[in-house]
């Protein structure tokens, strides 16, 4: 959706279900858009954006752009929201952001993995959500609001000396499991009877059929029970 008579002007493409910039709006509109909503599509990539020369705002929530999102280079963006992708680490893209878009003053990442609030997982907490804030402006220090917050004097001097140490990191279940599962056969092999022993057939202790019986009169049978007695 086109609105001409703006005095910002806005192009809007949402819910189109396109995997990639339609190549028809950068050749349309690209060289006097200021906003662009892309929101509720199916974004994979970003090639296409180099188009938009003017732009100071561009909207790309909810669709499915991951951790090796490129944007080019954007020297008039100020606004960028990428709310609700599959973003889950954050030390590419912001060392990327702040290459293209060095004038950045709004960013909101809200409901990707990598933003550590009550949105993505209720195991999250304040502290986990403030040390990403710092880690983000220590990265991107002209940023003037980050989601739904404005940034304070006390966060910009807190990333300032320390948010270089306040990554977020969380262990990778998947990896986790695929290293125990590489030893699980380990385990489960593992018994605390000698080597020698571990066959039933060889060994009289172990729950299993026993190839040698005794017959005698010590044997167990013949141990208690005299012939008078029976």
């Amino acid at each position: 959706m086109l609105y001409p008579n703006s005095p910002i002007q806005k192009v809007s493409y949402i819910g189109q279900d396109c995997e990639g910039v339609p190549e028809f709006l950068g050749r349309e509109y690209g060289h006097f858009t200021k906003r662009l909503d892309l929101s509720f599509n199916l974004l994979r990539s970003l090639e296409g954006l180099e188009e938009f020369i003017c732009l100071e705002e561009l909207i790309l929530d909810n669709n499915l752009l991951r951790n090796d999102l490129k944007l080019p280079r954007l020297p008039h963006l100020n606004t960028l929201t990428i709310n609700k992708n599959q973003i889950t680490e954050l030390d590419s893209l912001l060392d990327h952001l702040a290459e293209v878009v060095p004038w950045l003053k709004y960013l909101s990442l809200l409901g990707n993995e990598a933003c550590p609030n009550e949105l993505v997982s209720l195991d999250n907490d304040e502290s986990d959500y403030q040390r990403y804030r710092y880690f983000i402006l220590h990265k991107l220090p002209k940023l003037k609001f980050l989601d739904a917050r404005k940034v304070t004097k006390k966060e910009y001097e807190e990333a300032a000396a320390r948010g270089a140490f306040m990554k977020v990191v969380k262990p990778k279940a998947e990896l986790a499991s695929s290293d125990f599962g590489s030893n699980l056969s380990d385990f489960q092999q593992y018994t605390p009877l000698p080597q020698g022993s571990r066959d039933g057939t060889h060994h009289k202790g172990v729950f299993a059929k026993c190839r040698y019986v005794y017959h005698g009169r010590h044997s167990e049978g013949n141990r208690f029970i005299r012939d008078d007695q029976l």
